[in-house]
């Protein structure tokens, strides 16, 4: 888990608030208007910005004298996004999520209109070892994390995956019919989570959430799944807010901001 460093450089400090004023900005900004954003005094933020510009970070208008950041962010983005996996970051809240609910834990992304599960940790039963394991595919209308992927799909999407997939009857709870998942997609949006109540197995509830990338895309979902006898109704609005709360953290891991 992160930990909080003890000892920082306010320049360096600085220098990355300067950076978030510029991106965040849809023009050009001049010194005084960087200046009055950061709260610095104009002789400071021009030490650092024409630092920015020698590094290549950053560019000045040789007309306006205006600072914009140069796309050699885009490049180091591409370098960071190339080294990291969101299988990495999230391994170590899953083993927090199953050892504080004591249940099975998943990360889940979407794959060719299915769910391919990246990481499983057993609870202490194993007792959905079966079901999920690191590898296997599901089906998104019938899963909690498939129904949080499929948050990403429009309308010509989710046809598409109706008409190329199905909606198989799992359990007698799997949802068949198209209008009642798009009710069902739209209350998740709403509450922030997606249940799955013996819709993919008899006996076995699952409760997820969406990991978010820097786009707001979710490129991910997290979930605790157990059986009915511990995953009650009552537990599971407890369990809502503990995926979610870590769902949230995963995503600003992953350069989400809301």
């Amino acid at each position: 888990m992160p930990r909080k460093l003890s000892k920082i450089n306010q320049s360096v400090e600085k220098i990355f608030q300067i950076i978030e004023i510029m991106a965040n900005s849809r023009e050009p900004l001049r010194l005084q208007d960087i200046a009055l954003k950061v709260d610095m005094p104009a002789s400071t933020v021009l030490r650092l910005v024409n630092t920015l510009v020698s590094c290549g970070y950053a560019n000045q208008d040789s007309v306006t004298l205006k600072y914009s950041l140069s796309l050699k962010f885009t490049l180091i983005g591409g370098l960071v996004s190339s080294q990291t996996s969101i299988r990495d970051i999230a391994h170590p809240f899953l083993l927090e999520l199953s050892k504080k609910c004591k249940e099975s834990v998943c990360l889940a992304i979407e794959q060719d209109m299915e769910v391919v599960y990246l990481d499983v940790i057993d609870g202490p039963d194993g007792i959905l070892r079966i079901t999920q394991r690191i590898g296997k595919v599901a089906p998104l209308h019938s899963t909690a994390v498939g129904k949080i992927l499929m948050l990403n799909y429009d309308s010509e999407q989710l046809n598409q995956v109706i008409t190329l997939k199905g909606l198989t009857a799992l359990t007698p709870n799997t949802i068949t019919c198209k209008e009642k998942l798009i009710k069902e997609l739209k209350k998740i949006k709403s509450q922030g989570y997606a249940l799955d109540n013996e819709e993919c197995e008899l006996g076995a509830r699952c409760i997820a959430a969406g990991i978010k990338d820097y786009s707001g895309k979710i490129i991910g979902a997290i979930s605790i799944s157990g059986p009915i006898t511990r995953m009650t109704m009552e537990q599971i609005n407890i369990n809502k807010h503990i995926v979610i709360d870590a769902a949230q953290t995963i995503s600003e891991l992953m350069a989400y901001t809301e």
